[in-house]
């Protein structure tokens, strides 16, 4: 397995986990059965931090959209470099990072964490265009 297949391999579990501190707040909140049920107009509120936590989440999913495709198109085109592993790695750390800070509603901190993911891709993105 290359090093972008690796660091791809955890974010994609890394991401698929992300829901479970919000679920857990949502149980917490509304009782076992409560946090099962399906969403209504009448259920208790979460905390503002599960909030935070659930968009978080969704933002990680729509950005593992554009990253899983630059990293196998890395492997399938055979262009990997130490760059492109580094640049893996800093995606799921900003990542991973980003769930954190945006959870716990640290604003300009989030922004840069978005930033360095964005950049890491834009990185991969270049490599496979011959650009870098």
């Amino acid at each position: 397995m290359t090093e972008e297949l690796y660091w791809l391999v955890l974010t994609a579990l890394m991401t698929s986990l992300f829901w479970v501190p919000y679920i857990l707040n949502r149980i917490a909140v509304r009782g076992l059965m409560g946090g099962m049920a399906n969403p209504s107009p009448d259920d208790k509120p979460q905390a503002d931090w599960a909030n935070r936590a659930q968009a978080a989440h969704r933002n990680a999913v729509e950005n593992l959209v554009i990253f899983a495709p630059l990293v196998i198109a890395t492997h399938a085109l055979g262009v990997g470099t130490p760059l492109t592993a580094t640049m893996c790695m800093v995606y799921f750390v900003a990542r991973l990072a980003h769930f954190i800070v945006y959870t716990a509603g640290i604003p300009v901190v989030r922004t840069l964490t978005f930033a360095a993911g964005f950049l890491a891709q834009l990185i991969l993105a270049l490599n496979l265009l011959g650009m870098m």
